[in-house]
């Protein structure tokens, strides 16, 4: 579905954004991945180039917004012809309201809002000469919360994703650029692992309790779930779909 396509994943090195790359790569997409771990990357690129394709890495952490500018340089270098950008990079700590400080909200905000945001301006007019598209990793927590999780900074910034995602798809349209997100609900992750650390026993057995009782297939889901509609959306079956946001969650959003 993807061969010679060129992609580019954020936060490649691990999570949906591995297993994004890994569907990519089998479905012989050229891969690009982009992480802050150099040692995880190394693992992830050893184990995709058992896939056949060509795969890349660059270290870099893009929270830091001034690496944006010099990373889209190098991404360019590797592939002059861009196909597909998935803005997979994020972070999502989940501290309450009242214990919210200016530095955990830029935190959020400079690597869930602004450096997809650069990373695709930068990369545009590559995505447009070649009628490529742009795949945004949103989240459930845009617009439904759960007991017990203190979301403001995330909610916000994934708020921010799915409006960008519109408006840049109504916007990029007329270049033959789609852009589409995908939301996925709570999927298996390190990062879905390092947050339920952070509950304590009883919050666990409650967050627990409550898959059984929110998500109408019963389970949380696994990074390749949400590869799949990515693999999907990037390819040129979904040619006539833009501006739309997936929900992959379980059924979590019905109710």
């Amino acid at each position: 579905m993807l061969k010679n396509k060129n992609a580019v994943i954020t936060g490649g090195s691990d999570g949906i954004g591995l297993a994004i790359a890994k569907e990519f790569a089998k479905n012989g997409a050229n891969v690009c991945l982009i992480g802050r771990d150099e040692n995880k990357l190394i693992a992830a690129k050893k184990e995709l180039d058992l896939l056949g394709s060509e795969v890349f890495f660059i270290k870099a952490d893009l929270s830091e917004l001034s690496q944006i500018e010099s990373v889209s340089k190098h991404i360019l270098k590797l592939f002059p012809k861009l196909d597909v950008l998935v803005n997979n990079a994020g972070i999502g700590r989940f501290i309450p309201f009242t214990d919210m400080n200016l530095s955990d909200l830029d935190m959020h905000i400079d690597l869930n809002v602004r450096a997809p945001y650069m990373l695709t301006k930068h990369l545009f007019a590559s995505l447009s000469e070649n009628k490529g598209n742009v795949i945004n990793i949103s989240s459930y927590f845009s617009h439904r919360m759960l007991p017990g999780r203190s979301t403001t900074a995330y909610s916000l910034t994934k708020g921010a994703i799915d409006s960008f995602t519109k408006a840049l798809a109504f916007e990029a349209g007329a270049k033959g650029v789609r852009v589409n997100g995908i939301a996925p609900g709570s999927i298996d992750t390190p990062q879905l692992r390092y947050n339920l650390t952070k509950l304590n026993s009883n919050a666990l057995k409650e967050f627990e309790d409550l898959i059984q009782t929110i998500y109408p297939l019963g389970r949380i889901g696994q990074p390749e779930d949400v590869a799949q509609m990515a693999v999907f959306l990037a390819s040129d079956k979904a040619n006539w779909i833009t501006g739309a946001i997936y929900s992959v969650d379980g059924g979590l959003t019905t109710n």
